[in-house]
C-alpha cells in the first residue's frame, strides 16, 4: 500500500499511547533531515501502562518494542526494505506477546513509496 516513507523521529506509539523511538540502522538516507527507517530498525517503547488481570490483581505487561511486519515492497535502502507510514507494526511485550497495532501519527510528507 503506498504511503510516505517513515523516518526516525516520526510520531509512532504503541496501541496504549506510549511513544516509540527508533534507532537508525542505516543512517545514509535522510528524510527531512532525519534518517529513513528500514524494516530491521529497532523501535523501543517507553512508559507503556498496559496491565493484564491476574486473579484479584494485575500484572504489568507493557509494550517494549514495535516489530514491523509490512515494509515497502519496491523501495529499498542499502538492500533493506524501507518502512512506510502505512506499514503494519505490532507492539510486543518482554515475552514477545503481541499487544496490538502500532499507531503512526506524524510522518514526513515529501517522499512516498510502495
Amino acid at each position: 500500500m503506498p504511503g510516505p516513507l517513515l523516518q526516525i523521529g516520526a510520531g509512532v506509539s504503541c496501541p496504549h499511547a506510549a511513544p516509540a523511538t527508533g534507532a537508525p540502522g542505516v543512517p545514509r538516507v535522510l528524510l527531512s533531515g532525519a534518517p529513513a527507517s528500514v524494516a530491521s530498525d529497532v523501535w523501543t517503547v517507553a512508559g507503556c501502562p498496559f496491565q493484564v488481570p491476574i486473579g484479584t490483581g494485575t500484572k504489568p505487561q507493557p509494550c517494549v518494542t514495535v516489530r514491523w511486519t509490512a515494509p515497502a515492497t519496491r523501495v529499498f535502502i542499502n538492500g533493506l526494505p524501507a518502512l512506510l507510514g502505512t506499514s503494519a507494526g505490532i507492539g510486543t511485550s518482554v515475552e514477545q506477546i503481541p499487544q496490538g497495532p502500532a499507531v503512526v501519527s506524524v510522518v514526513q510528507p515529501r517522499v512516498t513509496g510502495i
